[in-house]
């Protein structure tokens, strides 16, 4: 088992005794999550770290997307309680890029691969992107990257 997944399910238990009802019902969501990916596909597998960084990134986005339709929608208790719910998330994702260690990174790929102009932005994104990996988000990185390119 990865430790990662060990961690959450041991963070879960002691939200339980604590009763931290936000914690608890998001580690709870988050191991769902993660097993339901488990079972996904032809045959049964354990997923690795960076497979379950996948899933808890696409999880707080969840998070932050449905904060911001209740927070159109005039429902501000409901965003905030998103909002706790991704705080929870990110305890476990590792800790985010700043814009300007991004730009390093996609100047150093741009060097790397001798890539220029926007036709290559694909290119760029592939070779960056495990490096960026649950570290930044994808938007702001094409913004990143295809500034560069048009440089």
């Amino acid at each position: 088992m990865s430790e990662l997944k060990t961690q959450l399910e041991t963070d879960m238990r002691a939200a339980l005794k604590a009763k931290d009802k936000v914690t608890l019902g998001t580690l709870r969501m988050i191991i769902t999550a993660i097993r339901n990916e488990e079972v996904a596909g032809k045959s049964k597998r354990e997923l690795d770290d960076a497979e379950i960084v996948k899933v808890l990134v696409k999880q707080a986005k969840q998070r932050r997307e449905a904060a911001e339709a209740f927070r159109a929608g005039g429902r501000e208790e409901s965003a905030e309680n998103e909002l706790a719910e991704e705080a929870v998330i990110k305890r476990y994702l590792p800790t985010e890029l700043t814009e300007a260690e991004v730009t390093e990174l996609v100047r150093a790929a741009i060097a790397e691969g001798g890539f220029s102009g926007p036709k290559d932005m694909g290119k760029v994104m592939k070779a960056i992107g495990p490096k960026t990996a649950g570290r930044a988000d994808g938007k702001v990185v094409a913004g990143i990257v295809k500034a560069e390119l048009a440089g």
